[in-house]
């Protein structure tokens, strides 16, 4: 993930709904403020499925994935929480200007104002599924977050070293036409196939 803008923060008042009586409280939340990323993605199959093994079509899902992101998202996404919705464009990662860039003349050149490397402490990773880690259990992976010239490089699920047990779960199961669509039915959907 590349981070484009300065990283800015806006704090706001608000009342926060308790839906269990009529009370509401009084709080102070910190937002994050006029972001712009750049995210470079690939896929992975979930080599724990192999009854999913004949949705395996990366094509098929690549296109599905450019269509998608053409048309601002399948799914709204957000920051963090509900609240902060953000907006899907097509970019190209790398290019164009960003606030953290590493200075002209590489890294032994005039940076400015700006930082070579951030860190921001420990955070949340991912959700461990039983479906993904053949185990019944629900876990959180947790890393140490550092942007370095303004990207941020997410290390693979099993690099995390920091994991917590949440709760016992077992895998979902997925059945097709009953709570799973493939590729297959999105594309049909999308009026492709």
């Amino acid at each position: 993930m590349r981070v484009l803008r300065p990283i800015r923060t806006q704090s706001k008042g608000v009342r926060p709904i308790h839906y269990q009586n009529d009370k509401n409280d009084l709080a102070i939340y910190t937002y994050l403020r006029e972001v712009a990323y750049q995210v470079e993605a690939h896929f992975e199959w979930n080599l724990q499925r192999p009854d999913l093994a004949f949705d395996r079509n990366e094509d098929k899902h690549y296109r599905i994935a450019t269509r998608m992101v053409e048309k601002g998202g399948r799914r709204d996404i957000f920051l963090g929480t509900r609240e902060c919705q953000g907006y899907v464009e097509p970019c190209v990662f790398g290019a164009g200007k960003g606030f953290y860039d590493e200075p002209e003349g590489g890294k032994d050149g005039e940076a400015g104002d700006v930082l070579d490397e951030v860190s921001f402490g420990v955070m949340f990773h991912s959700y461990a599924y039983p479906d993904e880690t053949g185990e019944e259990q629900l876990g959180a992976r947790f890393w140490r977050c550092d942007m370095r010239w303004g990207v941020i490089s997410f290390p693979r699920p099993e690099e995390c070293a920091m994991t917590r047990a949440v709760r016992p779960m077992k895998a979902a199961v997925f059945t097709p036409g009953v709570n799973f669509s493939g590729a297959d039915a999105l594309h049909r959907e999308e009026g492709l196939g």
